[in-house]
């Protein structure tokens, strides 16, 4: 999504930490003991819960970034920090898998001595693209011998104390029989204002869209915490993913746009919580895993929204995220291989909405809505306590998902929610949704950003921390159902679109109308 000044078009364009008590609240009504896999065991290991920041300090205090978006076990990576923190002259560093443990939800499984470093340059944006790269000097060179596979987050600490994270993803060489979690570090770096530049802003900040990258780098810290997506959308379902004893495999946004047989054989797929930039490949690659079977969730809304491209840098593959949005006639494969030009996947010179994916088209934001069950008897509703018309207090929001009948829908697909809002003055609703496939495969969709963030309880968003106990049983229960194979097979949708009267015809065409 883009938060500067919209118009019409763009309304609809067509159109932390896990609460310990409100996950376990959530999952225990559930029994069965730990699956087979890697996860479980891991989980069984002593936590480490003092992995959050506790001093962030200053910008520019201390931060880094890593050389590499994920490694497999035993690769190494390196670390390029800058520390201008008043006194210091080093840090040290830390790597945190992150998971269950008992509730602790992190282990630390590495820690480094102290790290001399001093202050690097702030990089000015460089090239028609406006892109802003840091290239400083490695630091340190971290190795990864024993670390399982899985999210990780690097707390670096400057010797005066001030904190800041680097993700890393563990990842997994194979998924066949596993549940497969997708760390979105494409959508990470598109939203990433480090150094005045994402691709919504320039250093106007919000409302300075024309300056805005059209191409940014992973060679550069993230802004914030460091690790603003991961800790906001991410973590809080892979707590609970963990906390559930499936058997998990782990990789990037951009390990599927580099190897497209990755998901062979994988039992499930899960999108997290803000999942808006993809390649071409990854919508191939998840789309053909489907229809061999393999279940996709979405657990946010806005997913599969923007077609990105990946490209080389100096200091690797895939380190450069490319969308030029509204200016996609600048990019430079317009008119040479129109598919492949930066934009909307609706919007031209070669549209092809999300839809058929997702099976829903990403609306607008911003909003705050009750989210409404329609569907109490569904199986992903099973152990609520939920019925019809029963409604959570703001769970719908900023952005917000709805069903199309129009082209490109997959059949049969079933309305679980139906959860009437009011964004930027027009009238519309949000959907929860769940489509089965002739492969077997199942595929349930949220319709909602706010759905992982509620699994922490933490009352945000004015979200009744209470809310946790229906989010996480209802994620429970589709991910188990995931992770044993095609859910289709057991739980086929039950066609009920046409009785909510969503929009026909040109989707596109009828959300500009609302207008």
């Amino acid at each position: 999504m883009d938060d500067h000044t919209w118009d019409r078009r763009r309304f609809l364009g067509t159109s932390a930490a896990v609460g310990a008590g409100a996950l376990l609240g959530a999952c225990a009504q559930e029994g069965g003991g730990p699956a087979s896999g890697g996860a479980p065991a891991e989980n069984e290991r002593p936590g480490t819960p003092d992995w959050h920041l506790t001093h962030r300090g200053p910008d520019r205090a201390v931060e880094g970034y890593a050389d590499r978006v994920s490694v497999l076990p035993g690769e190494s990576f390196r670390l390029h920090v800058s520390v201008g923190a008043s006194g210091a002259s080093g840090f040290r560093a830390e790597a945190f898998r992150m998971g269950w443990y008992g509730g602790a939800q992190a282990r630390r499984v590495w820690a480094s001595e102290h790290i001399p470093a001093g202050p690097q340059p702030l990089p000015r944006p460089t090239g028609p693209t406006r892109t802003v790269t840091a290239e400083w000097p490695a630091t340190t060179e971290v190795g990864t011998h024993g670390w399982p596979e899985g999210s990780y987050l690097i707390r670096l600490t400057a010797d005066s104390g001030e904190q800041r994270y680097v993700p890393l993803t563990v990842r997994s060489a194979r998924t066949a029989g596993r549940l497969v979690l997708v760390n979105a570090t494409g959508t990470w770096q598109a939203y990433n204002t480090w150094g005045g530049h994402s691709l919504y802003y320039g250093p106007g900040g919000k409302g300075d869209y024309a300056s805005r990258s059209l191409v940014v780098s992973c060679d550069r810290p993230y802004d914030r915490d460091g690790a603003p997506l991961f800790t906001t959308y991410e973590q809080p379902a892979v707590a609970l993913a963990e906390r559930l004893g499936l058997p998990l495999a782990y990789v990037t946004s951009m390990d599927l746009d580099r190897e497209p047989g990755l998901l062979h054989g994988a039992h499930g797929v899960v999108s997290l919580g803000h999942d808006e930039y993809w390649t071409p490949a990854m919508r191939r690659a998840v789309t053909a895993a489907r229809d061999a079977g393999t279940n996709v969730a979405f657990l946010g809304a806005n997913a599969c929204f923007r077609r990105i491209r990946l490209e080389h840098a100096a200091s690797g593959e895939r380190r450069l995220v490319v969308c030029y949005k509204t200016d996609w006639h600048l990019d430079p494969l317009a008119g040479s291989d129109d598919a492949a030009v930066t934009t909307d996947w609706r919007e031209p010179p070669h549209p092809d909405p999300e839809n058929s994916l997702t099976g829903t088209l990403y609306e607008s934001n911003p909003t705050s809505a009750d989210y409404v069950v329609t569907e109490p008897g569904h199986w992903v509703f099973e152990g609520t306590g939920a019925g019809r018309g029963t409604a959570f207090p703001n769970l719908v929001g900023t952005e917000y998902d709805r069903v199309d009948a129009g082209p490109g829908t997959p059949r049969p697909l079933q309305i679980l929610a139906h959860s009437p809002l009011v964004c930027r003055g027009v009238r519309s609703f949000a959907n929860s949704g769940y489509y089965t496939t002739s492969s077997g495969a199942g595929v349930f969709n949220t319709g909602t950003m706010r759905w992982v963030e509620s699994l922490t309880g933490d009352g945000s968003h004015g979200i009744p921390p209470d809310t946790a106990r229906f989010t996480g049983r209802v994620t429970a229960n589709v991910l188990r159902a995931f992770a044993a194979g095609p859910a289709g097979r057991s739980h086929p949708a039950q066609d009920n679109v046409d009785a909510h009267h969503p929009y026909a015809g040109d989707p596109i065409q009828a959300h500009r109308d609302l207008w």
